[in-house]
């Protein structure tokens, strides 16, 4: 049995709804997680892995260790349709500093460099926002990244202070909504496609807007129609082995 959209009906788990026992988690299952700061999502899948009987589980779609928000867990069967998962629109919520760069493009690592930001105003990051980072753009990958080169992790160079030339990937912006701008600060909710590494887009906004910029916090909201609002705690993963 599939759904509208083409897609094998198996049971979603949530909050809400907590796996029983006797059910035959090897057929099929999809879990909406909310994963903490701090946690790889393999740390939640091995996390979940631990805590149910199957012999097959893999996420739909990595965050970075220091972002939180919904991870998708398939068992089973379900897990040929991962790839079905990781086509799906995203939503962010995030915040953005402007005045110094990192090299991750993040706060996992420290600062590389300042610059002056006291002539960015709301309007002037709402311009720019518009008419550059919305629809179809192209983004070059961050060195901190596990994308291959040569062999490598992008990251395995990044670490040695090593750059290396990556090749430019289309995605697409459907929607950028400042939420709030003071001082430094902007909060930035971004609705956009699969591949779109959301701390490359801070540190590039940051160059168009004559400044640097990083991202100090990430969470995403939403994957397709499934929204972190309904995800399983890591409390109620681990209270699934009591």
């Amino acid at each position: 049995m599939t759904s509208d959209s083409g897609l094998p009906v198996f049971p979603v788990y949530n909050h809400r709804r907590l796996p029983d026992p006797d059910d035959n988690l090897d057929d099929g299952a999809v879990f909406l997680a909310d994963k903490p700061s701090g946690w790889s999502s393999f740390d939640v899948v091995k996390f979940l892995r631990n805590r149910i009987r199957t012999r097959k589980i893999g996420h739909a779609g990595t965050l970075d260790p220091l972002a939180t928000g919904l991870l998708i867990l398939c068992t089973g069967k379900a897990t040929k349709s991962i790839s079905i998962f990781q086509d799906y629109a995203k939503r962010y919520k995030a915040s953005v500093v402007f005045g110094m760069s990192t090299p991750s493009h993040d706060a996992a690592t420290e600062p590389d460099g300042h610059a002056p930001a006291g002539h960015l105003d709301e309007e002037k990051i709402r311009h720019v926002l518009e008419n550059r980072f919305q629809g179809k753009i192209t983004q070059i990958p961050p060195m901190y990244s596990a994308l291959w080169k040569d062999g490598k992790r992008l990251y395995t160079y990044a670490r040695k202070g090593k750059v290396v030339e990556r090749e430019p990937r289309d995605i697409e912006i459907f929607e950028t909504r400042i939420l709030r701008f003071e001082g430094m600060k902007l909060e930035l909710e971004v609705l956009c496609s699969k591949g779109t590494y959301i701390r490359k887009l801070a540190y590039d906004l940051g160059l168009e807007l004559d400044t640097l910029a990083h991202l100090s916090k990430l969470r995403r909201t939403q994957i397709g129609q499934f929204n972190v609002d309904d995800a399983m705690t890591i409390d109620q993963i681990r209270s699934l082995s009591e």
